[in-house]
């Protein structure tokens, strides 16, 4: 399952995520998680032109580390107004920064920022006749939004979505099997849901309150199956055959080892029955809505 983990990487240019206690690593500690990658066998990381300084700090390490070479997927910032004429200017700039030759992927930050500044789509697809990226996507939310851009943009290679525990396979496995008949592959994030798995009901701040049972029935299932949250969370989206790869965010290049170690373990995942949680009010499914 190693070959389907992508390590994201917004924690090593912001302090990000409802459970983070460690705040923005050194350069030091970032460059420590990005060596463990390389020697576990994860080989592709996700950035972004507006993950602070994340971009560079992957850059320095390939600098400094040229035998240790990633695939890199970064996404143009939502805020971004380049013109469709410079947009391959600005990707040979992230190349510079990131101190590889070619993108492996590149994205729209999101839907919103696509259907702005939909008169770049067509350079995306340039870029990638140019060889510059490899890999055209888009960073998407609703499963409306797959739906249009699986039948009205083809010429995307992969759409990155949530999908964990809670946003399961109930809310999206027949939208994401569409994608996957359209020959677009499938990024998820947000398996952790920013760390709400890890807190328990009675830390949870006043607007997650209604998630209480759902967090109680995941300690029936982790019990009931004798498994940790990070092995139930992350198995179960590494074990859906309609997923290709599967975005983490870590601190330390200790949780990353443990992510490690649950990605590979052979364990059985109780899906019929976590893909019964169903959360009503989809609008806590998404960070954005917390604060």
């Amino acid at each position: 399952m190693i070959n389907k983990l992508i390590l994201g990487t917004v924690q090593l240019g912001l302090d990000y995520g409802i459970n983070n206690q460690q705040g923005k690593p050194s350069q030091q500690q970032a460059f420590k998680i990005l060596e463990t990658a390389y020697n576990s066998g994860v080989s592709t990381l996700d950035t972004a032109e507006a993950y602070g300084d994340s971009q560079l700090v992957i850059g320095q390490f390939l600098k400094t580390h040229p035998e240790k070479q990633f695939k890199i997927i970064t996404k143009l910032a939502a805020t971004s107004t380049v013109k469709p004429s410079n947009l391959l200017l600005q990707i040979e700039k992230n190349c510079n920064i990131l101190h590889v030759e070619k993108l492996h992927g590149y994205m729209f930050h999101n839907y919103q920022s696509f259907k702005e500044k939909q008169n770049l789509y067509d350079k995306f697809l340039l870029a990638k006749e140019n060889k510059l990226i490899s890999k055209a996507g888009i960073s998407l939310y609703t499963n409306s939004e797959v739906e249009d851009v699986i039948n009205n943009f083809s010429g995307f290679d992969f759409i990155q979505i949530p999908f964990n525990l809670f946003d399961n396979a109930t809310k999206r496995k027949e939208i994401l099997d569409q994608a996957k008949s359209k020959n677009i592959e499938v990024h998820t994030r947000s398996v952790f849901l920013q760390g709400l798995f890890f807190k328990q009901p009675e830390e949870l701040p006043l607007k997650l309150k209604t998630l209480k049972g759902n967090l109680e029935i995941l300690d029936i299932l982790k019990q009931k199956y004798n498994l940790n949250t990070l092995t139930l969370a992350l198995q179960y989206v590494l074990q859906k055959y309609y997923i290709d790869n599967v975005l983490i965010g870590v601190e330390t290049a200790e949780q990353l080892k443990l992510n490690i170690k649950s990605a590979e373990k052979h364990v059985k995942i109780p899906h019929i029955e976590i893909d019964d949680i169903n959360i009503i009010t989809d609008e806590l499914l998404n960070p954005s809505n917390w604060n």
